[in-house]
């Protein structure tokens, strides 16, 4: 043993001696305590204890009582609030409801006896008229009857110089020369420098005859920025004249059957300047084609449409000397003789065309495309229209592209897929036209419901979409800037899709739901919600009320053709409420009166386009309402219109420019006879291909034309 651990022993057992010494002395010491005591005295602890927390388990309870009672009567009051601001805001709402339906009324009223003052003083005018035309001397015309007394004179020469150019524009290159034979001061407003930027020769025939317009053109040469011979006989004396317009930009020579490439070679060698280019339809070969990139290096827009004589070879020449490398729009229609490798040679000549146009091309395929987009990456826009063989492929050769515009017509093949190519790969397209494309259904709407730059949307004759595709569309932010929709002959389209549009289309001014068959007054009521409405097209559905009319009174355009219920009631709301109406047709509506007529000439002074074939009960009447009422109108369709006289609408043409009139019945497709009265089952069966197309027999007059 260690001395350490020896003294550790020690010190340990010197401590237990000491704590046992210790205890003993305290028991002696300390006098003994009662157990009792102890133990009661712990009892009273414990009591007290359990009191406390008996006590605070209450309080606490009371607490969340008191709490829950106070939240309770918190919410309560909450609800009691919102009652009474609901029932204030119903009430502040009832009354404006009420005003605003009063003054609504109280304006209605206004309208309807302002218009019933206009129609009074209207027929007055009427009267006034026909006794004067029945007492006038017979050698003047009824054209000089109409304007007696009408305008004071005016001369035109005081005008100023814009105003002058602005109302000779209207006039044909003909006429402006004849206008400038006419007097001294005529002569010198003719010649405003800016009335000669551009010429128009399509209405001439035969250039060479008029030596007059030959001479305009040589004196006003260096001025001229713009021709157009579409149609016309060219000779050389003719194009030798072209070639020294130097400053020359446009140049329209479509369907010139004379032009030949050596008459090309005269404008091409005077005209380096040209922008544009049309020559479509022309007999043009491949010399024309070599011509082209030597002399118009400038050239933007070519239009070879329907030339079908120039071979791959000919485009192959595009890429000769200065090349057309600035070349932007390229219209290929028709040229069905153009294979791959001819879109190959225009790819390599002219990587930079933004916008495409090949149309009525059965030719055409995936692989001409393709060839094409591989060295085009600037197209913005294609136009397929005609074209059947396309498929799902060339949209994604096109991916490549940042596409804005396209436009397929008549396609069998283009499926929901294109349309998910669309939404991944071009974001910012806002043009979109799918006419005429069976493959197509509620999922593509659903795929282009993302489009934020979606403004046109053209899904004509699309049968298969319904309202649900038009719900997941709308839905989208698309509809937000949506301006132009047509869903003509979308047969599955109801009341759902067109209250749908009311509520998410603000900016809609174009609207088309032709022979949507199961829309009802109810559902186009929803029309008067789109403020922005411009043109409604509801021709083949079963409307017969006109209470869209009377919140459209911005409304410019309407085609209500072939709506077998439309009455006069809605002609008189469209008189009241659309002044602005400058396009209007009620086809095939039986039952349209004169006094409908009457109403809608004497407000719509605006109309430039009407249309009331198939209106059986309209009578001569209405021809003397429109000369009165609507000066500006252009054109008139009056076919199968029985009750009109030849000797009234012959009167009737010197006052339009393009008049159609025949006194036949209506066709069976029509659904009802001569007197307006429905055709048997047996006879509104489907018609044969040949009732499809109203034949004019009788009369058809223009204003610079008498009939046979």
């Amino acid at each position: 043993v260690t001395p350490e651990l020896m003294i550790k022993a020690c010190t340990f057992h010197t401590k237990n001696l000491v704590k046992t010494h210790f205890c003993t002395w305290r028991d002696i010491a300390i006098p003994h305590v009662n157990e009792d005591e102890i133990l009661a005295e712990k009892m009273e602890k414990a009591i007290t204890h359990y009191n406390y927390k008996l006590q605070k388990s209450s309080f606490h309870y009371w607490h969340s009582l008191a709490e829950n009672q106070r939240r309770k009567l918190k919410e309560v009051l909450w609800r009691i609030q919102q009652m009474l601001y609901c029932h204030k805001l119903k009430v502040v709402l009832t009354n404006w409801r009420d005003k605003a339906r009063s003054k609504t009324k109280m304006r209605e009223d206004e309208l309807i006896l302002k218009h019933e003052r206009q129609l009074k003083r209207w027929k007055s005018k009427l009267k006034f008229r026909v006794t004067t035309e029945e007492t006038s001397s017979p050698e003047l015309s009824s054209s000089e009857i109409s304007f007696v007394g009408d305008l004071p004179e005016c001369d035109i020469s005081l005008l100023p110089e814009k105003a002058i150019s602005q109302i000779f524009l209207y006039l044909s290159l003909r006429d402006i020369v004849i206008c400038g034979q006419v007097c001294h001061a005529w002569m010198l407003m003719i010649q405003t420098r800016s009335l000669w930027n551009t010429i128009d020769f399509s209405m001439v025939k035969n250039i060479i005859a008029d030596k007059d317009i030959v001479t305009t053109l040589h004196r006003w040469r260096l001025n001229v920025l713009r021709l157009n011979f579409r149609g016309c006989i060219l000779r050389p004396r003719t194009l030798r004249s072209i070639g020294h317009c130097r400053n020359l930009q446009e140049l329209n020579v479509s369907d010139c059957s004379t032009l030949t490439d050596e008459l090309m070679r005269y404008i091409s060698e005077g005209c380096p300047g040209v922008l544009y280019l049309n020559l479509s339809n022309t007999t043009i070969t491949n010399r024309t084609m070599r011509l082209l990139p030597r002399h118009f290096y400038n050239l933007q827009n070519l239009s070879l449409a329907y030339c079908r004589k120039f071979t791959d070879k000919g485009l192959q020449y595009l890429s000769l000397g200065n090349g057309c490398h600035k070349l932007i729009c390229l219209d290929l229609s028709g040229c069905t003789q153009i294979s791959v490798q001819g879109f190959k040679n225009i790819a390599n000549s002219c990587s930079g065309i933004m916008h495409l146009t090949i149309n009525d091309m059965p030719t055409l395929t995936d692989n001409c495309v393709k060839a094409l987009v591989e060295k085009c990456p600037s197209i913005t826009s294609v136009t397929f229209i005609g074209s059947p063989h396309i498929s799902d492929c060339a949209f994604k050769a096109l991916t490549a592209c940042n596409l804005r515009k396209i436009r397929f017509e008549g396609n069998k093949r283009i499926t929901d897929a294109c349309f998910k190519f669309i939404d991944k790969n071009y974001p910012n397209i806002n043009h979109i036209y799918m006419s005429d494309c069976k493959g197509i259904t509620d999922s593509s709407l659903k795929s282009l419901a993302t489009l934020k730059q979606l403004t046109v949307l053209n899904l004509a004759n699309c049968g298969r979409i319904g309202d649900m595709g038009i719900k997941h569309f709308l839905d989208g932010p698309v509809s937000q800037r949506l301006r132009e929709l047509n869903l003509s002959n979308c047969v599955h389209l109801g009341d759902d899709s067109v209250l749908r549009l009311s509520e998410r289309c603000p900016n809609l001014n174009y609207l088309s739901l032709r022979n949507c068959e199961h829309l009802t007054d109810q559902g186009i009521e929803n029309i008067v919600n789109i403020l922005s409405l411009v043109s409604v097209d509801l021709s083949g559905t079963i409307i017969s009320n006109e209470a869209f009319c009377k919140s459209s009174r911005t409304l410019e355009h309407l085609d209500v053709s072939y709506c077998p219920q439309l009455s006069d009631d809605t002609i008189r709301a469209l008189a009241i409420y659309c002044v602005n109406l400058t396009s209007l047709s009620v086809a095939g509506c039986p039952k349209i009166t004169d006094a409908a007529m009457e109403m809608l000439s004497a407000k719509c002074h605006y109309l430039h386009i009407l249309d009331v074939s198939g209106c059986v009960l309209l009578t001569d009447q209405i021809l003397a309402d429109l000369r009165m009422g609507c000066r500006q109108l252009r054109s008139l369709k009056m076919l199968y219109c029985r009750l009109i006289s030849r000797e009234a609408a012959k009167k009737m043409a010197a006052a339009v420019q393009r008049q159609e009139h025949s006194c036949n019945d209506p066709p069976r497709w029509f659904g009802y006879d001569y007197e307006g009265k429905p055709l048997a089952k047996h006879h509104g069966a489907t018609p044969h291909k040949e009732d499809l197309e109203p034949i004019v027999r009788d009369l058809t007059y223009g204003s610079e034309e008498e009939a046979v």
